[in-house]
């Protein structure tokens, strides 16, 4: 079950808040854990086991690992490396081994959530979570168990303990909710049919030009498809008295791609940053061991996606941008806004062709339709690219303009007025009409 579904907005949702509001406060997170487990299995029945696990487990090891006033000792020691064991060993098993044939959902993301807690208690930032309702709620919460934010427990720790939910709690969240469905399904799902229809195409049957619109067709739909998923999650979650973390600042307005990816899936980017680049030294010891710190970082953030040598190209040329501005690049970048955000735009879709096409060889195809002049043999010029421009179009012209902060600045000076409730009506309205006529099309993040 996904949120851009009818059975989610007009079945699952509707009735879970009616018993949610109606449910006493010391009910809330009991019936918020049932529900989050009701979802998870209405999807993934096989492997909500699995998700249940590492509740319990962790909520033990959790428990007696934790000693109030006292630093972590041999003991504090070996439950945390138990723990981790645990759990990067399930999910080793379940993406990368091999052994099994599907990746249970959310996997990646409540692996990532629950390390988070376990590592912050050893660290005595946190004490251990004494109910096993609150942490099992707190890695379940179905607006983003599947694809995240990936949320610290100390964020939500307060909510957890006692939650009042305000109507406006509920108005607000229900206007981020219909944004993040209408990122989805207006902008990421009808862009994206370019980019399906180039695959169905074949790479090696298209133009120069088809190949560039290809290229950016696919950055925006991957920008508002996990974008939209994050805005629905951060709306569902202010609609049951949680503030969940944003997890994107507009990154296609950034002049680097350093800060594309401060950006950009920003609670990954703090995991990743928190509890690897900074216990390794982060750029504190030098140009160089930075450059190997990021080497790190980066190869974990492509394994982290998969182990497919698509996303260790990925990795790979990214690590290759953030070490040449660390070391030479930012210094020219930042002297022109205008060269920044060129470097951008020209490097960013590039990247994502890396981590779109799977197959190498398939790779090297579409690289030699981006990359003509350097005379590969059999490239395609032809006028595929007028068709498909004109019926794009406006659908680039709209994912770039809501790239931009300004369709934002605008919503927040209208939002109180009549205008502001007519511009949520009329997404809403759109996203009905292309869920009605379009098919299943799960959000892209889903896959980690």
């Amino acid at each position: 079950m996904v949120f851009s579904s009818f059975e989610f907005l007009f079945r699952f949702l509707p009735a879970f808040l009616i018993l949610y509001y109606l449910a006493p406060k010391k009910l809330k997170n009991v019936l918020l854990l049932s529900g989050s487990l009701v979802f998870y299995a209405i999807g993934e029945l096989e492997y909500l086991p699995l998700l249940l696990a590492s509740i319990a487990v962790n909520y033990l090891l959790g428990r007696m690992m934790y000693i109030e006033e006292e630093e972590a000792g041999p003991w504090q020691a070996v439950m945390l490396g138990i723990a981790l064991t645990y759990n990067f060993g399930i999910l080793f098993i379940y993406k990368y081994s091999g052994m099994v044939e599907s990746l249970p959902l959310g996997i990646s993301f409540y692996t990532f959530q629950i390390v988070a807690y376990i590592i912050d208690v050893y660290r005595k930032k946190i004490s251990a979570e004494q109910s096993f309702i609150k942490l099992g709620t707190y890695l379940t919460m179905f607006p983003q168990l599947i694809a995240g934010p990936i949320i610290n427990y100390c964020e939500v720790k307060e909510a957890l303990d006692g939650r009042k939910v305000e109507f406006s709690d509920f108005e607000n969240g229900l206007k981020l909710l219909i944004m993040g469905l209408g990122a989805k399904v207006i902008i990421a799902d009808r862009i994206g049919i370019l980019w399906n229809e180039i695959r169905t195409i074949g790479f090696s049957s298209i133009s120069f030009p088809l190949a560039w619109m290809g290229a950016a067709a696919f950055s925006l739909e991957l920008y508002f498809d996990f974008a939209g998923y994050s805005l629905m999650a951060r709306g569902l979650g202010r609609m049951l008295g949680f503030e969940i973390p944003a997890n994107f600042n507009f990154p296609y307005m950034a002049r680097s791609v350093s800060e594309f990816w401060r950006r950009w899936h920003i609670t990954l980017g703090k995991w990743f940053r928190e509890y690897v680049y900074i216990p390794l030294g982060g750029n504190r010891k030098g140009k160089r061991r930075t450059c190997i710190n990021l080497l790190a970082v980066w190869s974990l953030t492509a394994l982290w996606h998969g182990a497919k040598p698509n996303y260790l190209l990925w990795g790979a040329s990214l690590l290759c941008c953030l070490a040449a501005e660390k070391l030479f690049l930012h210094k020219i970048l930042e002297k022109s806004r205008i060269l920044g955000h060129l470097y951008l735009i020209l490097i960013i879709p590039l990247t994502w062709v890396l981590f779109a096409v799977d197959d190498i060889g398939q790779l090297g195809v579409y690289f030699s339709r981006l990359f003509p002049f350097f005379g590969q043999a059999g490239v395609v010029f032809g006028n595929d690219y007028v068709e498909y421009l004109g019926q794009f179009l406006p659908l680039f012209f709209v994912g770039i303009l809501f790239s931009t902060p300004l369709p934002a600045v605008v919503y927040k000076r209208i939002e109180k007025k009549p205008l502001g409730t007519a511009a949520i009506i009329l997404i809403l309205l759109l996203g009905m009409y292309y869920l009605a006529i379009s098919t299943n099309n799960p959000f892209l993040y889903f896959n980690f």
